[in-house]
């Protein structure tokens, strides 16, 4: 089975480099980007402005290949890919819960980003923190871990 992504619009940040980045955006609160959402899917961001957060869905376009065992960003044993948030994954597909910060037509203002300037976005959906938020009552190896 192929799947085939038709991006949705393209996620602008400071960081031009994967090194630079912070690993997550709950850990960069305050650094800002914004999303431009390619004119055809603009219609789509009809009541969007209502929500603090949203969910942005994307394609890590700089990763080339996978691996099944990586090293998470806050411990240095080697972790299954499936247990950590690494990039390099069979389908590089990453997600990060952003802050809406405003918009201005199919411009998006965000802050809280993890990702690397010019990367591809896939979809957006909005955050609901009834739905969104759940108590863990099990954290695995990353117990005591930020």
């Amino acid at each position: 089975m192929v799947v085939i992504f038709d991006p949705i619009g393209v996620i602008h940040t400071p960081f031009k480099k994967p090194a630079v980045m912070p690993a997550q955006g709950a850990l960069s609160p305050e650094t800002e980007g914004h999303v431009t959402v390619y004119p055809r899917f603009a219609e789509g961001l009809k009541d969007v402005e209502g929500f603090s957060h949203l969910i942005l869905i994307y394609y890590f376009h700089r990763v080339d290949n996978y691996t099944l065992i990586s090293r998470p960003y806050n411990d240095n044993t080697p972790r299954g890919i499936f247990a950590i948030r690494g990039p390099r994954r069979p389908n590089p597909v990453g997600m990060t819960v952003v802050k809406l910060l405003g918009r201005e037509e199919n411009i998006l203002r965000i802050s809280g980003i993890d990702m690397v300037d010019g990367t591809p976005l896939l979809d957006i959906k909005p955050y609901f923190p009834d739905i969104d938020s759940h108590q863990a009552d099990r954290l695995g190896w990353s117990e005591g871990k930020k």
